[in-house]
């Protein structure tokens, strides 16, 4: 269950096929553009009294998505804070969980926020620079940067020439089936909320282009993984991945009234219900070659979106928020092997995998980056457990989901201090790091204490009761 079987692919690794950058140049980059950070006004105490803990964290998704005022109106969020070295790059998948963050406030501005953005995406799926077939890139770039190699990216996410400004600098020129449908499930919401035409048209085009390009009739079926930044299929096959296009087609199915939707559903669900191993009571990650299951590592995302999608509340496939709760719980604090929380702090959770509880601790997650600690809260994962328990509801769910949100709030409070967008102070103690210390995923990659729009969105769903993935 803890050993590396198959490629490190997931759908937060690169699948772009063009120029890449070591992970060295990221954290150098990283390590050497801190700014001290002021302090920002939506984040201050007011007459009132202090802002909440979600007010906060639509203050960093605001903060995050407005970083760039001189370079256009037409914008996405910006999705780690900039000493995370990768820019301003907006990842397609933590803008989805924007829309829906701001869609769960049930505000006039997050409403106004929201559309915004999916307006930004429809702009990204309309003015590509190489493709008309409705797909989106993993990642834009939405501000200006000078790249490690002395190079300017001078544009915002509109470029002089009209197209959208794809994130080529770090290779994020793939599109992943995740993703995609992550984006059609975003729009798919902005459709039901406000009636407008052209969300449902755009989230549409995304489910076309995912059964044009992911369908698969291997024997273990459902839909693959999509393509690389030279347009090639990727062979392997993601549960997560099938596990959002269960949402994403009953959407459709629903706001379309087509019953084509329906039978792709189902497809996307057989595969996921392939995926369970009933003696231990989770979901496997999926496939290589479409035969085989993998069967190791086995992460998290997969055991609490399935119950947020399949809806299982007793008994069955509810189990596996019990195998993540009881496999997966992690405690960091200053006493574990490369922690880097302040002594006196503490933080519940859980991680990403469970490779990411053997990780090798006297070797860095990547070439360039830190040493893992096997402890490391991934905050992004902690936050839909929270909202999966409280989905599910059974006796002492509340409490325990009560516990990981707090402990999310400690890290908002306490953790990512002085960190900045766009070179711009952030409001105080706003926006949640995705881990409390370097975290191993076990998929070839790591999660690190920087302010970020996917785990912010996450805790904001979670406290607002909001599930993204009921169809």
């Amino acid at each position: 269950m803890t050993g590396r079987q198959g490629p490190a692919v997931s759908r937060r690794s690169l699948i772009g096929a063009g120029l890449g950058i070591s992970a060295a140049g990221i954290a150098a980059a990283g390590s050497g553009q801190a700014l001290a950070a002021g302090s920002g006004s939506a984040g201050r105490a007011t007459e009132a009294g202090p802002l909440s803990a979600p007010a906060r964290g639509r203050a960093f998704l605001a903060a995050a998505m407005d970083a760039y005022p001189d370079h256009g109106s037409i914008r996405l969020t910006q999705s780690y804070t900039d000493q995370a070295g990768l820019f301003s790059t907006a990842f397609t998948y933590d803008n989805a969980l924007a829309i829906l963050a701001h869609l769960a406030a049930r505000r006039p501005e997050s409403l106004a926020r929201a559309t915004a953005l999916g307006d930004a995406l429809l702009y990204a799926q309309t003015h590509d620079p190489a493709y008309d077939d409705g797909r989106l890139r993993q990642a834009y770039n939405v501000g200006p940067y000078t790249f490690y190699d002395g190079s300017l990216q001078p544009d915002g996410f509109v470029r002089a020439d009209g197209t959208a400004n794809v994130g080529t600098q770090f290779g994020f020129t793939g599109t992943a089936v995740g993703d995609m449908a992550w984006a059609g499930i975003a729009l798919s919401a902005l459709a039901r909320r406000t009636g407008t035409r052209r969300f449902l048209t755009g989230a549409v085009r995304i489910g076309e282009w995912i059964e044009r390009t992911g369908r698969t009739d291997e024997p273990l079926g459902g839909y693959k993984f999509g393509v690389d930044g030279a347009n090639q299929p990727l062979p392997f096959t993601s549960t997560e991945h099938n596990t959002d296009l269960v949402c994403l087609f009953g959407r459709l199915a629903r706001l379309t009234g087509q019953r084509v939707w329906l039978q792709r559903r189902a497809r996307a669900e057989a595969f996921v219900r392939r995926m369970w191993e009933p003696a231990g009571g989770f979901f496997y990650t999926g496939t290589n070659d479409g035969v085989t299951i993998n069967k190791s590592p086995i992460p998290e995302d997969t055991q609490t979106w399935t119950h947020l999608a399949l809806g299982s509340r007793t008994g069955g496939y509810a189990r596996a928020l019990d195998w993540a709760v009881a496999e997966l719980a992690v405690l960091d604090h200053a006493g574990r092997t490369n922690s880097t929380v302040p002594a006196g702090q503490s933080y519940e959770g859980v991680t990403f995998s469970s490779a990411s509880l053997v990780a090798k601790e006297d070797a860095p997650i990547a070439e360039g980056q830190p040493k893992p600690d096997r402890n490391g809260v991934w905050f992004e994962g902690t936050a839909h457990l929270a909202l999966a328990l409280r989905d599910r509801g059974k006796r002492g769910d509340e409490a325990r989901a009560r516990r990981l949100l707090t402990s999310t709030e400690r890290a908002q409070e306490l953790l990512g201090a002085g960190q900045t967008v766009g070179g711009r102070a952030l409001p105080e103690r706003a926006g949640v790091v995705s881990a409390s210390s370097p975290l191993d995923t076990g998929f070839g990659f790591g999660y690190y204490p920087y302010r970020h729009t996917g785990a912010t969105a996450w805790y904001l769903m979670a406290a607002a009761r909001f599930n993204p993935l009921r169809a």
